[in-house]
């Protein structure tokens, strides 16, 4: 894993301010995915590596993988009680017990680095703080991945009724979008979707980055791969910490761990882009057939995805206040972007 030279001058600069005396314990966090997972599972490892080295070795993280202790779809509920410290997962599985959460990754909505301006910059993350208080647990947002393919499959998608019967693995709110069609998406973890795929459970999935969905094997038993990523143009991981473990380290050390999760997030923005074009051609060298959705199809989702989601936001307050307030900063941004776009050539 090469980590940028940005990111290096930022620990070795400004965040080593004082992190010679600050001292916290090693921190256990407990993965939702594979802990040698390419990059969603290296930002974790980032951490780690930045907070070790900002505290002479007294703080730090170790981690474990996917089902190592828990089970990927109970640690929530293990770092609410305290009976795990710490938990590294993507935030909108939670969206179930934590309708707020589903804001980790909107259909058609924040790109990248508009999402991490949101979160950090426009107040988001103290929206999504606020869904997680009651469950005793601090949300640190330390990763967010560039937009997903729109998934693997062994049949053509050329239009929207051939979602109709489609069983097809999906996180988040892309699932409740596609099942408006007539699929059957739901989430599995992803240590249980290669299977799933192989022996017909599913029909299609979608996961992650190409350089992620290559680890995993997709290309080996899905013919299709599908573009663009509408269901998640951008998503956030987070780690969550008890509430009360968090309560007990001081100010220094809690600013050592926002410091290290924000070199952590940056790497995610910086390193994911330039590496997947490789990773398509090689998919492309082996056989797959690389494929946009129609523009007809786009079309019919954004427009569920709008009436699905305001339907969401009506039901939950403080969904709807994290929405609203991500369309409205996305908005404001976009105007800026718009007047600096250059011509194309």
């Amino acid at each position: 894993m090469k980590h940028s030279k940005i990111a290096v001058t930022f620990v070795a600069g400004s965040l080593a301010l004082g992190a010679s005396t600050a001292s916290a314990d090693i921190l256990d966090v407990h993965m939702s995915i594979p802990k040698d997972l390419t990059f969603l599972a290296d930002s974790a490892k980032l951490m780690d590596e930045t907070l070790r080295n900002m505290s002479d070795g007294e703080a730090g993280l170790n981690l474990f993988g996917s089902g190592e202790l828990v089970p990927a779809g109970e640690i929530l509920e293990n770092v609410s009680s305290g009976a795990i410290p710490a938990g590294w997962s993507f935030l909108g599985q939670w969206g179930g017990q934590v309708p707020v959460a589903q804001i980790g990754a909107t259909p058609f909505g924040a790109g990248p680095e508009a999402l991490a301006a949101w979160l950090h910059v426009g107040g988001g993350l103290e929206i999504v703080q606020r869904g997680f208080d009651d469950l005793n647990v601090k949300v640190l947002a330390c990763h967010i991945t560039n937009p997903e393919p729109g998934g693997w499959f062994n049949t053509e998608i050329n239009s929207i009724e051939d979602f109709n019967g489609l069983k097809m693995r999906m996180a988040g709110v892309g699932a409740r979008v596609l099942n408006e069609f007539g699929a059957s998406a739901q989430y599995l973890p992803a240590s249980e979707i290669y299977l799933a795929l192989e022996r017909g459970r599913i029909d299609a999935t979608e996961f992650s980055l190409p350089i992620i969905d290559r680890d995993l094997g997709f290309n080996q038993i899905a013919q299709y791969y599908y573009y663009p990523g509408w269901h998640q143009p951008g998503s956030v991981d987070v780690l969550m910490i008890n509430m009360d473990v968090w309560n007990g380290m001081s100010g220094a050390e809690q600013a050592m761990y926002e410091a290290a999760c924000q070199v952590s997030l940056a790497w995610t923005l910086q390193y994911a882009p330039s590496a997947q074009t490789p990773q398509i051609e090689e998919f492309e060298a082996g056989g797959t057939e690389v494929r946009r959705f129609p523009v007809e199809v786009l079309a019919e989702l954004r427009v569920a995805t709008e009436r699905v989601l305001g339907a969401e936001a009506k039901n939950d307050a403080l969904y709807g206040e994290a929405y609203n307030s991500m369309k409205a900063f996305v908005t404001s941004s976009g105007r800026w972007t718009s007047l600096q776009t250059l011509p194309a050539e």
